[in-house]
Order: C-alpha cells, then structure tokens, then sequence
C-alpha cells in the first residue's frame, strides 16, 4: 500500500503534474496560466526577508491580494513573466 495513493485514483499525480506542467494560478480551482507573483510572508513563522510566492491570473489578483493583506501577510505583487515560468518548468 502506497501513501501517496490515498486520495483515490490521480491523486499524487495532479500535484506532480502541476509542479511541471505551466505555471498556474493558487486561486482554488483556477487552471488559468499566472500572470502575476504575490509576495507574502507570515510574520509569526518567517524571517522578515523570506518570501512566499503564490501565483495568479489576472482574474483572481485582486482576490488573493485582498486575502493577503486582511491577514497582515501581503508584502508586494510583482508581475510574472515567460523567463520565470522557463525557470519554474525546468526546475
């Protein structure tokens, strides 16, 4: 018996197909591309210099931010570009 297999069948595999396919929006459900990087770090666990990154579609930025920020933890978005998601893809 397998861990990973747990959740049923496709179940590791949609988080290893999402970690190398194309760079897609955290927004819940979104299968959208990223166009946007949203800097964030929790005070309370992280040095003042980490950041956290979640990425988001055009649609879905306000939202993520408005999230952030009512929890003290949005620090700065900054766009997200094709270089970025050729690093992501080969890393």
């Amino acid at each position: 018996m397998n861990i990973f297999n747990l959740g049923g069948p496709g179940a590791a595999g949609q988080e290893s197909e999402r970690a190398t396919g194309p760079a897609l929006c955290s927004r819940k459900g979104c299968r959208a591309g990223a166009q946007w990087q949203l800097l964030w770090n929790n005070p309370r666990i992280h040095t003042p210099d980490r950041r956290k990154v979640w990425l988001s579609c055009g649609d879905h930025r306000d939202w993520l931010e408005d999230y952030l920020q009512t929890r003290g933890l949005w620090k700065e978005t900054v766009p997200f570009t094709a270089s970025q998601e050729a690093a992501n893809e080969a890393g």
